[in-house]
């Protein structure tokens, strides 16, 4: 006699699960389903796509041989439902119990769906994170900014990473300012670790090409750990031969190297597969070794306890409404180019490309690639949101959308960012080699040949203007348009505008 149905979604790979640990071996029954709904809410990468239902069924033959029962649904089996609370009440009637045992959702969607369904449905906490949301939303209370640095300070002081005493190790708690530097081609430099598809992933690997060839992205090779031991050893890897150097190079950008220093752990953590805390004192334990720099630990660490955490509990904190702001009310259509169409700025195309064939992309070449071009073309973020989405495999709307909606695209209106992350190709210019050998030119500002981003940045701030010239970090911006000749301005503003049409009009931009 089944007396609960233990919910595992594909996102809570974790043996430590609060609806595990509260579940009974004896008269519980796990339930985990691989269902459309899930599968094409967006017109996910189909690498995401393998990798959650490969790591999916990996973890519930742990779980079987952990002694739990599991009752598993492949996408392909003839009475699989569309949706998971379909699957629930399917598997609760045939074992005769309405009572549901689950960790809550990352997402709001989901929530709604458990708590909105004709079952007796238990949410618990999910406690995967450094700070609970109760916890960050007494941080949040009666501040008049919530500003991820504060936080991150608080962290710290939680987890006592990096600190000596009450106080930062090394005396600062961001090193951010050494780390943006430009990195050259190194052909000893690692890659993060790689592994072969077992059976198990190749079945899934089939089923996904059968059933998604036509959505954007390249499904094979495919590498990704889709294991808790899969994922310690990239995590080793990681520690051992990448770690040194990632603070330093976090920003930089390379045509021929996608990956650089950085971890490609974000999928594994997000999955469930490896814990926050475990990653960072991992890295904290390089740093005490004397084996890395204190920028190299000190700029990972804060990505996940201090970023990652912050972003979740923006994401709950501010409801299911935050997808689909857009204060800016920017409205134009996503271009082809962002599914794969042809243009002619090599930046674009670099991690356009990339994002493709690794359904990754690192944070720099998302926010000030990617997302600045969007934001500065005046994209409609919902569409924006959608597609980041769709092609990373770390995407979850909780994590995705505060950095989309909030960080990339200014949409929430400055909940998260004090001003909108915009520049000119200059920064690109700074930070990577895609100049180099573009169509357009990253020092020619008018005319022929002149650097869209260069046009756009202007055109962007002028828009918005009434917006944004009382904004500290902006007003020095203004003051640099008001000084220039008025036939300059009008060129920008004209050719600008030339360029928006020609790209609305489907031409190679």
């Amino acid at each position: 006699m089944v007396k609960r149905l233990i919910l595992i979604l594909g996102d809570q790979l974790s043996e430590t699960l609060s609806a595990l640990c509260e579940a009974d071996k004896d008269t519980d029954l796990i339930v985990m389903a691989e269902v459309t709904d899930e599968t094409g809410y967006v017109p996910h990468h189909p690498k995401k796509i393998a990798l959650v239902l490969s790591a999916m069924r990996h973890f519930a033959e742990t779980l079987r041989g952990d002694g739990w029962q599991v009752a598993y649904t492949k996408l392909d089996d003839e009475d699989a439902s569309r949706s998971i609370v379909g699957e629930l009440m399917r598997r609760g009637q045939a074992h005769g119990t309405t009572e549901v045992l689950a960790t809550t959702p990352g997402e709001w969607r989901l929530i709604e769906a458990l708590n909105n369904a004709p079952l007796t449905v238990t949410l618990l906490p999910d406690d995967r994170f450094v700070a609970s949301q109760s916890e960050f939303e007494s941080w949040a209370e009666g501040r008049k900014q919530l500003r991820m640095e504060y936080f991150y300070r608080e962290m710290r002081r939680k987890t006592g990473l990096l600190m000596d005493g009450d106080q930062p190790e090394g005396g600062k708690w961001n090193y951010d300012h050494d780390n943006r530097k430009p990195a050259k081609e190194d052909m000893l430099r690692s890659e993060p670790m790689q592994f072969t598809p077992d059976a198990i992933t190749e079945e899934v690997l089939d089923l996904v090409e059968a059933r998604f060839s036509d959505s954007f992205g390249e499904l094979r090779p495919f590498w990704f750990a889709v294991t808790r031991g899969q994922a310690l050893r990239a995590l080793d890897h990681f520690a051992k031969h990448l770690l040194e150097g990632f603070g330093t190079y976090q920003d930089a950008m390379l045509t021929g190297d996608r990956f650089l220093h950085h971890s490609v752990l974000s999928p594994y953590i997000n999955l469930g597969l490896l814990d926050p805390l475990e990653v960072c004192q991992r890295v904290e334990a390089e740093y005490k070794a004397g084996r890395v720099a204190l920028n190299d630990a000190e700029g990972f660490i804060r990505q996940i306890i201090g970023w990652r955490d912050y972003v979740r509990g923006i994401y709950m904190l501010e409801g299911p409404d935050y997808p689909a702001r857009n204060v800016l009310g920017h409205d134009r259509d996503l271009p082809w180019m962002y599914w794969g169409g042809e243009t002619r700025m090599t930046c674009m195309r670099e991690a356009i490309a990339q994002t493709r064939d690794e359904a990754y992309a690192h944070h720099i070449q998302r926010l000030m690639v990617t997302g600045n071009f969007a934001l500065l073309a005046g994209i409609d973020p919902h569409a924006v949101h959608e597609w980041y989405l769709s092609v990373y495999a770390d995407a979850y709307e909780w994590v995705e959308a505060p950095n989309t909606v909030g960080m990339s695209q200014f949409a929430d209106g400055g909940i998260i960012a004090s001003k909108p992350y915009v520049s000119s190709g200059n920064y690109i210019n700074k930070m990577s080699d895609y100049c180099g050998d573009c169509a357009y030119s990253v020092t020619t500002k008018t005319g022929e040949g002149a650097c869209p981003f260069n046009l756009l940045y202007w055109d962007f701030l002028i828009r918005h203007r009434e917006r944004f010239e009382n904004n500290p970090r902006m007003a020095n911006m203004y003051r640099t348009w008001d000084r220039m000749d008025e036939d300059r301005r009008a060129t920008v503003l004209k050719d600008a505008a030339a360029f928006l049409a020609r790209m609305d009009a489907g031409e190679v931009a």
